[in-house]
Order: C-alpha cells, then structure tokens, then sequence
C-alpha cells in the first residue's frame, strides 16, 4: 500500500511539471526585443534584435556605445530623433554641408536606399537636396538616360520654400570663393542645385557627379528667417505596408512583435510572428502557438519532469 502511494505522489509530480509548466512560462511572457539606444526609444516597427519588429525593417537600425545608427545602402546615419506620431526619422550625416561648412570631394554619403526598402522609408516631401560642384556632363544637366527618367530634363528649383539662391547667403560660401559660374549670366552649371527627392529617387553624388551636398528639411507650419535658420539634416518618413494592425493584436494580448527568418533580402517568404513567450502564433497569443515554436520548450519540461520523478523516486526509497 505503501509502495502504491509513492507511485502515485511521483505520478502526479510528473504531470504537474509537464503539462502545467509549459502553460506557465507561455503566460508569463517576458518580452525579449531591446527597446531603447542611448535616450532614444526604438519601438515597432523598428528593433534592434533580428527577428523583432516589423521585417521591412529588419537590419536598419544599430545601437553602438549608445549611438542610434541608420544603415542603409548609400551609408550610416545618426539618428537623432525618432517621431512615431509623425512617422519620421531624423538623419546625420557627418559631411554634410551646412550654412557655416561646406564639404566637398564626394565624402558625404548622400541618400540611396535598397528597392525592396522604398516602401518601407523615403526621404521626407519637405526635405530639399542642394547638390554642389555637379559637373557640366552630370545626368542634373544632361538629355540622359538616369534612374528611369529618359530624355528628360531635372531642372533645379526650390523645395518647400528652400533652394539655392537662399543657401548662397551663408557665410560658409565666404570660406570656399564662390565664383559667377553658372550664375544667371554664366555659361556653365550652378554651383548648387535644389533637387527633390522624388525627382530622381537617390542622391548618390557618384552617379550625379556632385563633389558635395546639403540637405535641409521643415516641419510646417514653422516658418524660418533665412538660411542660417534651417534644419540642415536628412528627414526620413516610414510606412508599415498593410498596417500595424497585426502588432496592436498581437500586444494586446501580452505578445512581442517580430517576423519569422526566412529570407535576408526579399520580402517573400518572410512572415509577422506574434512571440508569445514560450511560443510563436501567425496572428496573437489568444490564438495558440505554432506546434514547431513549442518543440524546444516541451523537451525541456519533458525532461525536467523525469528529473523531478527520479528526485522524488530516490527520497521515497530512503525511508
């Protein structure tokens, strides 16, 4: 009789630790996706971890010694402000040109992004490119063929009330000499040229044959006196394709959002996953998990059960 309680006691020890366990450590989820670089909080879309937030922006985002980075193909960027109200980054980019420096021999980086991340981020409708030292022969000037624009001429002008003819007042223009070329009664190219960015969709001042550049940006209905005034820096709007409202379903219900890994460079095959601690769901944690996500943690409490019944089984057997 004796002999038959102990075996119930282990029994019931047994599956208490397999099956209960598992529905603990699912419920009690502790979210696994760093959310903050320096003072600068990195919310969905964005992470830091690979295989959280939304996948369109998966590998953009770097925290280093508590610097944000934005990495994209024409180079990185500090981040200097996240607006999740507006959508919106704020880039720096260390050469560029500003109205008390200007930076020439092509160091600066520009702005180009990967195609498949175009719907994803786009420089800012409000942000205006002032290209520097384009040569005669650059595509700015030329019946050439250029980013899909064939037989068609980018004519230089200003964007959201800023451009050139104001940038020419800064002092930095004292520095460098600025001469008469391309002036209103010069013959060659202008020293400067104000594009937008949907105008040609990168700026890549190797392609452009541009030796520098500047960029400026404004936040309306703010209006500024002059040049010396402007926010010189690279605005940045995102999109989430389809909408967030898978992530609001997934946190309402205790989950963290990532995407699954499948493919680092193309969208297909990539999918939104809800982490729901000890398991993964296509939709919230209110749904279930998918039986793959929960192999690992039901081996291990498997094994922890049979630990906890040889411990129980060898006590029983001391008395």
């Amino acid at each position: 009789m004796a002999e038959l309680k102990k075996m119930v006691v282990t029994t019931t020890i047994f599956i208490v630790t397999v099956l209960i366990m598992p529905l603990n450590s699912a419920t009690l989820h502790v979210p696994t996706c760093r959310s903050y670089c320096g003072n600068i909080t990195v919310d969905y879309p964005f992470a830091l971890q690979h295989g959280c937030g939304h996948p369109g922006f998966r590998d953009l985002l770097f925290c280093i010694n508590d610097v944000l980075m934005f990495h994209i193909s024409s180079g990185s960027y500090r981040v200097l402000d996240i607006d999740y109200a507006y959508r919106s980054l704020t880039l720096h980019d260390p050469h560029l040109s500003t109205c008390n420096s200007i930076v020439l021999g092509r160091r600066g980086n520009g702005f180009s992004v990967e195609p498949w991340r175009s719907p994803y981020i786009s420089a800012s409708p409000n942000n205006v490119f002032m290209l520097l030292g384009c040569s005669a022969v650059s595509p700015l000037f030329q019946l050439l063929f250029f980013q899909g624009f064939a037989d068609r001429h980018l004519p230089c002008r200003n964007v959201s009330g800023m451009g050139c003819e104001e940038y020419y007042d800064c002092p930095a223009w004292d520095w460098i000499g600025r001469s008469k070329i391309g002036s209103k009664f010069g013959s060659g190219p202008p020293e400067c040229c104000a594009v937008s960015f949907e105008a040609i969709k990168t700026i890549n001042l190797t392609k452009l044959q541009c030796e520098g550049y500047s960029s400026a940006y404004t936040l309306a209905p703010l209006r500024v006196d002059g040049p010396h005034e402007w926010s010189y820096g690279i605005r940045v709007t995102y999109s989430v394709q389809g909408g967030d409202e898978f992530c609001r379903a997934c946190e309402a219900t205790g989950g963290t959002c990532g995407y699954s890994d499948v493919d680092d460079h193309k969208d297909d095959g990539v999918k939104q996953l809800c982490m729901c601690g000890g398991s993964n769901s296509t939709s919230n944690c209110e749904s279930g998990g998918s039986p793959s996500s929960r192999g690992p943690w039901s081996a291990l409490n498997i094994l922890a059960g049979f630990m906890v019944c040889a411990l129980a089984w060898m006590t029983s057997h001391k008395n």
